[in-house]
């Protein structure tokens, strides 16, 4: 059954509520696109065909029946593999976790499943979710679909690429200082991060306990409010969550915000930036004034300290939770020699498990929690965090949503940010929102054209803690205002095509 043109995954959902389309035919095509394209792109580490054919046949027999249908039914997800699952491995692109296998489900895997979507994957991703561009995984790096001669970004690299590829409906990912966001720009789709507490994070592997935050991607606004209210909601596991009922973002995403303020913040706006991202803000500030929203300045000083308060937060945070992989419990061992000790098998374990990036932060990390060093580095910077909030939130009280460009420049080739802080300032406009523990999204905003290839340009909005409803409204609002300028272009040729 060949499937019908569909603008997102909520318009499929609807096809095949109503009989138009099975939720078989749905999944065959996921598989389908998945053997056509995934040997040049590299999304998926493991995919899970049988089982996930026979949870799609489950969808159609209870349509059949009469039975009613949970929100998701039948929609293919693709899953970042440090989401635990009890069904198949959960690696975190490491050697490390290279053969282990979760005893459960995290609960956004649990509760999407739960809402009726189809888990046909575990995505490949940076390391122990550690770097901005997908090049950073054991099993080797993800390309763009758009340039596979680029990165599709990081960490979420295989969730963004899967879905931009068309080897999956939706897909989840975890954002510690940008990594749901930054590659959903650099591969044309919508990435969400929610306000940190509001989507359990039990069974997300860790990397920065007090940063890091499951969300949605997906092709649309209102798909990935969709997702957002089936993962969010309070869960007794996780004592970080907030005790909040789930969201009812689907329900009002279509309902414009009438006097919609729009802070636009000038650090953000950086002559630093590629010159069509700066087009791309400057074309969404229009969009808004057209709609009436009111757009105004804002001034936000300490944009450009984010970077390096979170690369002594994420570090140390990482370096304690990345102790427990020792070779003794679960993961990685070292072989020892007759006669080596114990303090042998833990530095040779470490060594062999861990890539160089993992490693390069977990020395960071050590360095700035040890001795005489704690109150240099790592208190300071958390003194800068508060700071960083109040910030914001003196911003927000002038304006309803602040907007800037999600990454400083579309996606760029691989190799070409070999040096590490180079690297670290593609999250220049997206560490400060895991920072203040805020929620953000970046959407679609047009398009760069390099070599002959179109490369997607992000915009990012963000509200304060907890305004995820007023977030994807305006979201919405600006995404059916771009949607000439987001167009697939004419003659566009990618990986998903």
């Amino acid at each position: 059954m060949a499937l019908p043109a569909h603008e997102d995954m909520t318009a499929l959902r609807d096809a095949v509520a109503s009989g138009a389309v099975s939720a078989e035919a749905v999944c065959a095509e996921a598989f389908r696109a998945v053997r056509a394209r995934d040997g040049a792109i590299h999304a998926f580490h493991e995919t899970f065909e049988e089982r996930a054919m026979e949870r799609a046949r489950a969808v159609d027999r209870d349509r059949a029946a009469g039975r009613p249908l949970p929100p998701l039914a039948g929609m293919t997800v693709a899953v970042k593999d440090n989401l635990a699952t009890s069904f198949g491995h959960t690696t975190c692109s490491s050697r490390m976790l290279g053969t282990y296998r979760s005893p459960f489900d995290a609960t956004a895997v649990e509760r999407l499943e739960r809402a009726g979507a189809v888990v046909v994957g575990k995505t490949n991703m940076d390391e122990f979710a550690m770097g901005s561009s997908g090049e950073h995984c054991r099993w080797g790096p993800v390309a763009n679909p758009w340039d596979t001669s680029r990165v599709p970004g990081g960490s979420s690299a295989g969730s963004a690429a899967a879905l931009a590829a068309g080897m999956c409906q939706a897909s989840i990912g975890s954002d510690t200082g940008g990594s749901i966001r930054q590659p959903a720009a650099f591969c044309g789709v919508v990435g969400l991060k929610p306000t940190y507490g509001r989507i359990s994070r039990w069974g997300l592997v860790a990397f920065g306990s007090s940063l890091d935050q499951v969300g949605p991607m997906a092709r649309s606004v209102r798909d990935a409010a969709l997702l957002h209210d089936a993962m969010s909601g309070v869960d007794p596991r996780d004592s970080t969550v907030a005790d909040r009922p789930p969201t009812q973002l689907a329900a009002s995403v279509e309902r414009p915000i009438e006097g919609l303020r729009v802070g636009v913040p000038r650090q953000y706006l950086s002559d630093a930036n590629d010159p069509e991202v700066n087009a791309a803000v400057a074309a969404a500030e229009d969009a808004f004034r057209a709609m009436g929203a009111t757009v105004l300045p804002v001034d936000l000083p300490l944009t450009d300290v984010g970077i390096s308060t979170y690369y002594v937060i994420a570090p140390a945070e990482a370096s304690s939770n990345l102790a427990r992989y020792d070779g003794i419990r679960y993961g990685h061992r070292a072989t020892l020699a007759p006669g080596e000790d114990l303090a042998t098998l833990y530095a040779r374990t470490r060594a062999e498990g861990f890539g160089p990036e993992v490693q390069r932060r977990i020395m960071l990390g050590t360095y700035m929690l040890s001795s005489g060093y704690y109150d240099a580095y790592y208190k300071r910077a958390l003194q800068v965090r508060r700071l960083i909030k109040e910030e914001l939130d003196r911003a927000f009280a002038s304006c309803d949503v602040l907007l800037g460009p999600t990454t400083p420049t579309p996606a760029f080739r691989f190799g070409a940010n070999a040096d590490p802080l180079a690297m670290y300032l593609c999250d220049v406009y997206t560490v400060n929102t895991n920072i203040a523990g805020i929620c953000g999204v970046s959407l679609p905003a047009g398009y760069a054209v390099r070599d002959g290839r179109h490369l997607p340009i992000g915009v990012q909005l963000q509200a304060n803690a907890f305004e995820e409803d007023r977030l994807v409204r305006a979201a919405r609002m600006l995404e059916r205002a771009l949607a000439p300028r987001t167009a697939r272009p004419e003659g566009a040729v990618t990986a998903g095509a």
